[in-house]
């Protein structure tokens, strides 16, 4: 019986979801968004988090305690450095799971997750778009236009010879 287990082994070892979830974290630092499926989105969802909380608080110690969980010196860096400024109003709920339908070959179901402050669609830079003229794919200048007159000149008429 399993009354009271709330922890989805995923099909794995407890070592090899151990080094799965720091995989994945990792992933996820460093690309701010990753594809996988739905179940390890929920499981890596309540691996990283408590990780990024972590980060707000930029002291030795808590870099080498989330160094123990993610063991990348560059995914420690970039978690300092980018991600705990744009988080560090932010409560909790860091990231988000965006169902992406089921893959072809074994018909699992698949989910995108990533860093909610790091996605553009949602979140514009501000005054970018506003200032940002929207080009063309031709890509050619204007043509300046001469004002034409009026008044045509001798050279402008041409007279066709009367035919006998």
């Amino acid at each position: 019986m399993r009354h009271g287990d709330k922890v989805n082994n995923l099909g794995r070892t407890a070592s090899h979801r151990k080094a799965l979830m720091m995989n994945l974290a990792c992933a996820l630092i460093e690309n701010k968004r990753i594809f996988t499926t739905l179940a390890k989105a929920k499981a890596l969802r309540t691996y990283v988090e408590p990780i990024i909380t972590r980060s707000k608080s930029d002291s030795t110690h808590s870099r080498r305690m989330v160094f123990s969980y993610l063991k990348s010196k560059d995914a420690v860096s970039a978690l300092f450095k980018d991600i705990a400024g744009k988080v560090a109003e932010r409560q909790g709920g860091y990231t988000r799971i965006i169902k992406t339908g089921n893959r072809k070959g074994d018909a699992a179901e698949m989910a995108m997750i990533e860093l909610v402050d790091f996605n553009e669609i949602y979140q514009p830079k501000k005054g970018s778009a506003a200032t940002k003229a929207k080009t063309t794919r031709r890509g050619r200048a204007k043509k300046s236009v001469k004002p034409v007159d009026s008044t045509p000149t001798a050279s402008d008429v041409n007279e066709a010879p009367k035919a006998d």
